[in-house]
């Protein structure tokens, strides 16, 4: 089989392991954010542990967030263009960030000095490991052999089966982050009320219920998984679960579900909330990601 000459990218906000990029040759760009008066990197935990990230935010730290400017995409792409090699580049949702923006302009630059080269940018309407297994799922795909124009082709057409589906048990980041009022976060925080949300099909968030106790978003959020995974309790592909500093609420999510889908591909990867992500949901989250019927709200 002959290998196909183009990189993919992604950026940091992926929410994957290191290992990962590595194993499936997928080089990814880096996001940053600003933690008290200091600008980081967003790689994957390595210059500030994610522990110390969440609780910094716990002890009442706010960070803000960047996305990608256009040196930085060309600083990344470089290398691969210089060596040949075309680019397939999938962002960052463009209903959260203006990442999707900057690299399409930033690949009509490059185009310039590159003419021979193709730059394909695709916006993934994801975020977190759900944008993780998308990068995923299309890493498999030019392994297989697919040519890059049938990858973006695939990407563009599927990237709306991965659905998203978060809860928080934690409602400080979302009172600090002026998401929802003092007095909304008070009665929330004395009902145990865990908001669940989904991605929807503009690749923004969007609050679906206010579920009382951790117990039964857990159970609500497996339950939107059997409602919407393909082949439903059969579902036999991916399932990837990210969590920012509440791992053992990850855990008993990937128990249950490993109950309910028989079938599913194991191990369930369980990553972490990556710190630019991770600044606006702030500690307790716990965010499911599947391949299913098309978002289409």
């Amino acid at each position: 089989m002959t290998t196909p000459n183009y990189s993919i990218y992604c950026e940091s906000t992926a929410d994957m392991p290191e290992s990962f990029f590595k194993d499936h040759d997928v080089r990814y760009v880096c996001f940053h954010y600003l933690l008290d008066g200091e600008l980081y990197p967003d790689d994957l935990g390595k210059t500030m542990p994610f522990k110390e990230f969440y609780r910094r935010i716990e002890e009442g730290a706010m960070p803000s967030t960047s996305a990608v400017n256009a040196g930085e995409y060309i600083e990344a792409w470089t290398p691969a263009l210089e060596d040949g090699k075309d680019i397939l580049h999938i962002s960052f949702s463009s209903g959260l960030s203006s990442s999707y923006e900057t690299a399409v302009e930033t690949g009509i630059m490059l185009k310039e000095k590159y003419p021979d080269q193709k730059i394909v940018v695709i916006d993934s309407l994801g975020a977190s490991s759900g944008y993780g297994l998308l990068v995923s799922r299309a890493a498999e795909l030019r392994d297989q052999g697919y040519t890059l124009e049938q990858l973006a082709q695939w990407v563009e057409d599927n990237r709306l089966d991965v659905h998203h589906w978060f809860f928080s048990t934690d409602l400080s980041s979302y009172l600090r982050g002026g998401r929802i009022s003092h007095a909304s976060a008070f009665v929330g925080t004395m009902l145990n009320i865990c908001p669940l949300l989904n991605m929807n099909s503009e690749g923004k968030l969007i609050p679906q219920s206010k579920i009382r106790s951790k117990k039964k978003a857990i159970t609500a959020i497996v339950e939107r998984m059997a409602e919407h995974a393909k082949n439903g309790s059969a579902y036999d592909g991916l399932c990837y679960i990210s969590n920012s500093n509440c791992y053992d609420d990850a855990r008993a999510v990937a128990d249950l579900i490993e109950k309910t889908f028989p079938d599913i591909r194991k191990p369930i990867l369980i990553n972490t909330v990556g710190t630019v992500v991770g600044a606006h949901t702030g500690p307790g989250t716990v965010a499911l990601f599947f391949e299913g019927d098309k978002r289409t709200h």
